[in-house]
């Protein structure tokens, strides 16, 4: 089986502008004499490669452990785009139909219209993802997220897709699982030669 991880440490990635940045600091330290290494984590839960729920725009929307596994798993395709703008004529010309997860690879300069996730949502996408920090352009006002966010679109952004090639894969992205969380951090994989798992033990 050959996997290919397209997650961004947390700790190296980039932060987003206005965004606090992550810190991990040592509790207890066995060169120090204790008995364990232990640690604590301090991030923002958008740096690096993570997911968005409902919850990031739609006060009243669905948060990161209520968002349906589903999404996060299964066949996906990866599209290389130019960088600018993609609306929605551009995604009923070229993107692929009956898929249900695109992942857009574009060296980060790519970002989605708002008309372009209305598109999305008609052909029955359930995630759409991105190797840019962020789905939509910083001045798009939310629009895009938004409009993705109420269809029920989840939404992975921070992909590092630099040593993947255009194709079909599946993919395994399911962020962790807090409570009230708008986002959640994940381990994104693409699995290029996947076989199903039948349930026989042998």
């Amino acid at each position: 089986m050959k996997i290919i991880d397209v997650s961004k440490d947390i700790l190296s990635a980039e932060v987003y502008p206005g965004d606090p940045e992550p810190k991990l600091k040592k509790i207890t330290d066995i060169n120090q004499g204790a008995g364990y290494n232990l640690s604590e984590l301090s991030m923002c839960l958008h740096n690096g490669t993570h997911i968005d729920a409902p919850l990031h725009f739609l006060d009243d929307g669905a948060d990161i452990s209520s968002v349906e596994p589903l999404a996060f798993v299964g066949p996906c395709v990866v599209i290389e785009v130019p960088e600018g703008i993609i609306t929605g004529a551009i995604v009923e010309r070229y993107f692929p139909r009956n898929t249900k997860r695109i992942l857009i690879k574009s060296n980060g300069k790519a970002f989605l219209h708002e008309t372009a996730a209305t598109v999305l949502a008609v052909m029955g996408v359930y995630l759409v993802g991105t190797d840019a920090q962020t789905i939509e352009t910083e001045d798009s006002g939310g629009r895009t997220h938004t409009s993705l966010l109420m269809d029920g679109i989840a939404i992975l952004e921070g992909l590092d897709l630099s040593k993947v090639e255009e194709g079909d894969y599946f993919l395994v992205a399911p962020p962790l699982k807090i409570d009230g969380a708008e986002a959640a951090p994940c381990r994104a994989l693409l699995i290029s030669d996947y076989i199903f798992w039948s349930g026989d033990k042998h």
